[in-house]
């Protein structure tokens, strides 16, 4: 029966049967695939390979430091101190660094591992248990819409990943609008807007004004037109300018008043070249906003990939996505284990 609104007549309906209960979450596991990129490879095998391949390349600069240690190396303390270098190097930091240490020579001398060979699955093994608390998937359809909002310093390359994202969304048959809250950079919303005429989605924007003003309005849009998600974008920001971190409380109290409980999902962009630096940003955003997901992008042609042990370490917010390319493929769910597959080999 369809429902009227804006009308003075009185009618009685008829009995209904109650509401189907709301679909089950959706959640953007690693194993599910992405039908178009699917469909170009030849299937399940082929993508995961082409992925694995492209985070083994990504993670190149990073993994030569690594896992050469390890060729005809004998278990001494020589090996242990090149180890320790070359964690330093990839930006694990001291504490995981030390952590990771400190748990192989228990494990070697626990286990009597005699050859380079064990040490390395060890080590493997030990670096999944540290980034396997920073994996955990994304959950779609918790509510209608389901509110992201997304920010990060600038360059990190969030609006590409915005983008990056939307498709991925679509992907999983979500319905997508999004909202042009960088005013900053009229860059960005013309790129926004390029991103939504090629894929049939819906992009509030504003000429100028307040960013906050944009992202209310989207969400009020969204669900007007109950969209699945709202993705809002927002201008690139240093933690040390204050005033625009205030801004960006200010955007997510809004955001709050559009819609209870919103923004559902609060996303960091980082770019993996910064090593240390992005854990810095990830305390600083995480204070500001109570982070609920990181992306790490960039990852690709960086000897840096070790800074994912410092975050899980020092603030453990979940990897969402991680990124290794400039294709929408090149963008992926984050897997300890194949990443640590990539890093080592």
């Amino acid at each position: 029966m369809s429902r009227r609104y804006g009308t003075t007549s009185t009618f009685v309906a008829p009995p209904v049967a109650p509401p189907p209960p709301p679909p089950a979450p959706v959640e953007i596991e690693v194993a599910e695939l992405i039908p178009e990129t699917a469909e170009r490879l030849g299937g399940y095998t082929d993508h995961r390979r082409s992925w694995m391949d492209r985070l083994k390349t990504g993670l190149s600069k990073t993994s030569s430091n690594l896992s050469l240690l390890f060729v005809g190396a004998k278990i001494d303390e020589y090996l242990y101190e090149e180890l320790e270098a070359a964690l330093l190097m990839s930006d694990a930091g001291m504490d995981a660094t030390q952590f990771l240490l400190d748990a192989l020579r228990l494990k070697v001398k626990q286990d009597k591992l005699l050859d380079a060979a064990a040490v390395k699955v060890a080590l493997k093994g030990l670096m999944i248990d540290m980034l396997r608390p920073l994996e955990k998937p994304l959950e779609l359809g918790r509510h209608e819409p389901l509110v992201m909002m997304i920010s990060g310093v600038n360059g990190a390359g969030k609006t590409t990943t915005i983008g990056k994202l939307a498709k991925h969304m679509q992907a999983h048959h979500q319905s997508v609008l999004l909202a042009a809250g960088d005013t900053f950079r009229a860059a960005a919303r013309e790129q926004l807007m390029v991103w939504g005429q090629r894929n049939g989605i819906i992009v509030v924007s504003q000429a100028s004004g307040d960013p906050a003003a944009v992202a209310f309005d989207a969400v009020q849009s969204g669900k007007a037109r109950s969209v699945d998600v709202v993705m809002v974008d927002t201008a690139g920001r240093l933690p040390t300018q204050l005033h625009l971190m205030e801004e960006l409380k200010k955007i997510k109290r809004v955001i709050g008043k559009g819609m209870d409980g919103a923004p559902h999902e609060t996303l960091l962009v980082i770019d993996g070249n910064t090593g240390q630096n992005a854990l810095t940003q990830v305390k600083a955003f995480d204070d500001a906003l109570g982070l609920t997901g990181l992306v790490i992008t960039k990852l690709d042609g960086t000897a840096k990939g070790g800074v994912l042990a410092a975050i899980a370490r020092a603030r453990p917010v979940p990897v969402y996505f991680i990124g290794v390319g400039e294709k929408i493929e090149d963008l992926q769910p984050f897997n300890a284990t194949e990443f640590v597959e990539a890093l080592l080999g």
